[in-house]
């Protein structure tokens, strides 16, 4: 009887101390979930880079964090992503500030036609425009890293070599492309580039400006036989990776660096992966027997100064709204300056 009560006695003790320890310890962790809407559909090397990012996050936290990746807008469209974040429907999200216009005044600058020369310049120049600007039009959000596509070219039906030859064509282009069209003197008309490849293929278009990577991409190189590199006026379209503010602010400070350590290391991933979806778009359209046309020094110098006046235009109009125009174009002429002369 007495080594029966020593027993139950021995295990009552063992109980209560299984029962302390796990209080010092405190109750384990809930796991992580994040939902990520992604608006490039899932073969887009852009899209495997965001998934590449999603893993590394997974990793660096030893599976605390889980992101389920929602691309081709399935989540919420290209339009709706950035609000979706900011109201909650996706923890995180990845889009273009340009498809909704106005929403950005100040980061609508890195899509100007400033000469961009590729796709990691772009983006390393609007990751730091982003740093140095710091845009109250964007405190609703926490914002990741920015990404930028290689330059807007010219890509026609017929060659085009002088600004003579592009006089009343008509264009497909969209948002901001739309003022380099007229400015060089053609006539833009507006479609996805869903549309183009049809459009340029029943003649209701002589060309496009694009990407040279929506050659192969869009297999668009099959409907146009030159490409102008006009890379002294290309322009780029930012894009956006932001996180919803309050779920930001519930991560532990651990969790909060890993974030901010592979998102700085993606912006350079992010770059490479647009320059090699150019060089691919490139050996595409000359497979074909395409031609890629490079302007004389005098005749790009003659491009520069058609689209110069949108650039006046962005940071006048741009301080008539309360917007340092005239800083984030100086900002950004600055930048691009700087990581031309690096590379």
């Amino acid at each position: 009887m007495i080594r029966q009560l020593s027993k139950i006695t021995c295990t009552v003790f063992a109980a209560a101390a299984i029962m302390l320890w796990l209080a010092a310890a405190g109750p384990a962790e809930a796991k992580i979930t994040l939902n990520y809407s992604v608006f490039f559909p899932a073969a887009h090397g852009q899209a495997k880079a965001a998934a590449a990012w999603a893993e590394e996050i997974e990793k660096r936290t030893d599976g605390e964090v889980t992101i389920n990746l929602f691309p081709g807008g399935t989540l919420t469209n290209a339009r709706q992503c950035y609000d979706g974040v900011v109201q909650g429907i996706s923890d995180l999200g990845m889009s273009c500030f340009a498809y909704t216009p106005g929403r950005f005044p100040v980061m609508e600058a890195l899509d100007l036609p400033v000469g961009y020369p590729d796709g990691t310049t772009a983006t390393r120049v609007a990751n730091e425009f982003l740093n140095i600007m710091q845009p109250d039009e964007l405190k609703d959000v926490k914002v990741l890293y920015i990404h930028a596509h290689g330059p807007g070219l010219l890509h026609t039906k017929k060659p085009v070599r002088t600004l003579e030859e592009i006089r009343g064509m008509k264009i497909r282009s969209t948002g901001l492309s739309e003022k380099v069209t007229r400015a060089l003197g053609a006539v833009p008309v507006g479609m996805s580039q869903g549309e183009a490849y049809e459009a340029l293929q029943k003649g209701v278009v002589e060309g496009t400006f694009t990407p040279i990577e929506t050659l192969k991409g869009w297999k668009q190189a099959e409907v146009v036989k030159y490409t102008t590199e006009c890379t002294s006026i290309g322009y780029t379209t930012a894009m956006f990776v932001v996180m919803n503010n309050n779920k930001w602010n519930s991560l532990p400070a651990d969790i909060q660096k890993i974030f901010d350590d592979v998102s700085v290391e993606w912006i350079d991933r992010h770059g490479a992966v647009w320059d090699e979806e150019d060089d691919a778009g490139r050996e595409y359209t000359l497979e074909l027997g395409n031609e890629i046309i490079t302007l004389s020094p005098e005749e790009s110098e003659r491009w520069v100064a058609a689209v110069k006046p949108i650039l006046e235009d962005y940071a006048i109009s741009s301080e008539e709204k309360g917007v340092p125009g005239r800083k984030a174009l100086e900002e950004l002429q600055a930048l691009l300056e700087k990581h031309m002369k690096n590379r």
